[in-house]
């Protein structure tokens, strides 16, 4: 049997949907590429809601939606993306109506990003210390000395060690956990509401990975952020969140709280994830990987855009693509929603999953 990563060192499992304050909510997004009725879905009806001091993972395989998900949110669309239908409401603000100006004013106090590459994030031309002191600079208009001081104080605070003689050092003299770490303290300098947390583990080895994920959980509890991280590493959700959203095809399949999701999956999607994760006490180590590749958001198959690869498929699925819908089942349930015509079957299946 495949163990799915265990939860550990993480705050304590909250139900789906309680406790903390609304500091973000996407409703009913729809995002394509391209223009008119030729524009390409990739993220289609997705909501989801992001609380005060929890910690919300997305889910899915590479080119699933999850990073434009989060894009959305901070309005920072590539070119040729747009949000189609549905919206982001940031501290009960609808962001359809912002300006340049005005988002510009919300990006770093109410909604900041750690994004996955920090190489690319950090502009080479500049001194590291110049950049993390940049906003108190611009945007709380702080004077170069005071400006230093405060960037020195979060360098150090985020773990990077001798930040004062390092902080003429440039992007290329740190390493990538260094540079992680820079990004991260970019995105907390001015005490955002919600952060966004963009594969902030990639290409780290296990040591800075989990140290960069201590920082970012000590940081979300003590300043109560909604948080948002996005991945495809199970381990790394396990450690730090409180609830999931599983992503395929650019639709939420599965939600609710981190335990009984992953002790319990609904969706054969889900259960396809954990099955996959290595497991060394089975015999060979063999894997059980989803087979087929993930649907072209151009060429989307009719239903349930995962009938193609699910073991679990019937006739329904081929022609009706099931909505997310809350899930039965008592106390295990509370808080879930599912998309799924057989969510019964797999859940019946799901302790293999253990």
């Amino acid at each position: 049997m495949t163990t799915p990563p265990t939860p550990t060192a993480r705050p304590a499992p909250v139900p789906a949907g309680s406790g903390g304050e609304i500091a973000a909510e996407l409703r009913d997004l729809h995002i394509g590429f391209g223009a008119g009725g030729r524009a390409v879905p990739v993220v289609r009806g997705v909501s989801l809601t992001l609380r005060r001091g929890r910690v919300l993972a997305l889910l899915g395989e590479s080119g699933c939606g999850k990073s434009l998900t989060s894009l959305a949110l901070i309005g920072l669309l590539p070119p040729g993306a747009a949000a189609t239908a549905g919206g982001v409401v940031l501290g009960g603000e609808d962001t359809a109506c912002f300006s340049a100006r005005r988002w510009r004013e919300v990006r770093g106090r109410r909604v900041a990003m750690v994004f996955q590459d920090p190489m690319a994030a950090l502009n080479p031309g500049f001194s590291v210390g110049r950049q993390v002191a940049e906003p108190f600079r611009r945007r709380l208009g702080d004077d170069r000395r005071t400006a230093r001081a405060k960037a020195v104080a979060l360098m150090t605070e985020v773990g990077i060690a001798d930040a004062a003689s390092r902080f003429d050092a440039h992007p290329h003299e740190f390493s990538g956990g260094m540079r992680q770490r820079a990004v991260i303290a970019m995105a907390l300098a001015l005490g955002p509401e919600v952060l966004l947390a963009d594969e902030p583990t990639t290409a780290l080895d296990v040591t800075v990975q989990a140290q960069i994920l201590r920082l970012l959980a000590r940081r979300q509890r003590e300043a109560e952020l909604a948080t948002l991280l996005v991945s495809h590493d199970l381990g790394v959700v396990a450690r730090v969140a409180q609830e999931v959203a599983v992503m395929y095809a650019g639709r939420i399949v599965e939600q609710g709280p981190l335990d009984p999701v992953y002790t319990r999956p609904a969706h054969p999607y889900t259960l396809g994830l954990l099955r996959a994760v290595p497991d060394p006490g089975t015999a060979a180590g063999r894997l059980r990987p989803i087979p087929g590749q993930p649907p072209d958001p151009r060429r989307l198959p009719g239903g349930c855009a995962f009938h193609p690869r699910c073991p679990f498929a019937t006739a329904a699925c081929l022609t009706d693509d099931p909505p997310l819908l809350p899930l039965d089942g008592g106390d295990a349930a509370a808080g879930r929603a599912v998309a799924c015509h057989n969510s019964t079957a797999v859940l019946a299946e799901a302790p293999e999953a253990r």
